[in-house]
């Protein structure tokens, strides 16, 4: 008679083989999409090739998976395109018009500490906080949760204040969007 397979301490089993494709799966599309804009052609033997170097590489260099929520919301996601696309445009008119003023002397460096621990979320914030221009994420750390953000002409504490606010109204979004359950209670209770 066979164990249960929560007896067995080093065996794999057949639902932990296909949870981890699952967490890989965006990775090895990812590499592998990359893999064929490289090469700048999409055929069979650049899809195949693709798919052996993305499976080598992921094999060979380790990298910590990447812990999906499992929830998405497109309706939040909408609102966070929508909120993003609009701090786009008008934050790159207001660094345009400073390009062509006085030059700017109040610059500062903000620590935000997000409400999120996951390095999805974390990934997504700082990113979506550097693409805007007049802002930069100029290091994590990620043991607390913490962007340390590089903002253009904060000249009083109200524009520090602003500048965390946006930084955690942005991960707000992005949380409702394909944040965990905990992590939007987080957000709520904060």
């Amino acid at each position: 008679m066979s164990e249960p397979e929560e007896m067995i301490p080093h065996t794999v089993t057949r639902k932990a083989v296909r949870f981890r494709l699952l967490q890989q799966l965006p990775l090895l599309v990812t590499l592998v999409v990359l893999w064929m804009l490289l090469w700048g052609t999409v055929s069979w033997l650049s899809l195949v090739s693709g798919v052996l170097v993305a499976v080598a590489a992921t094999q060979f260099f380790y990298l910590p998976p990447v812990e999906l929520s499992g929830r998405f919301n497109p309706f939040w996601l909408l609102v966070f395109l929508g909120h993003f696309g609009a701090e786009l445009f008008v934050a790159s008119f207001a660094v345009a018009a400073r390009a062509f003023g006085p030059p700017i002397r109040s610059n500062a460096i903000i620590e935000v500490d997000l409400r999120s621990h996951s390095d999805f979320l974390v990934t997504l914030t700082a990113t979506a906080i550097s693409l805007v221009p007049g802002s930069l994420v100029i290091e994590i750390d990620r043991d607390r949760a913490a962007l340390f953000v590089h903002v253009l002409g904060a000249r009083t504490e109200r524009d520090l204040d602003r500048a965390r606010r946006t930084v955690l109204d942005t991960e707000a979004r992005l949380v409702r969007a394909v944040g965990s359950r905990e992590d939007l209670e987080r957000c709520r209770a904060s």
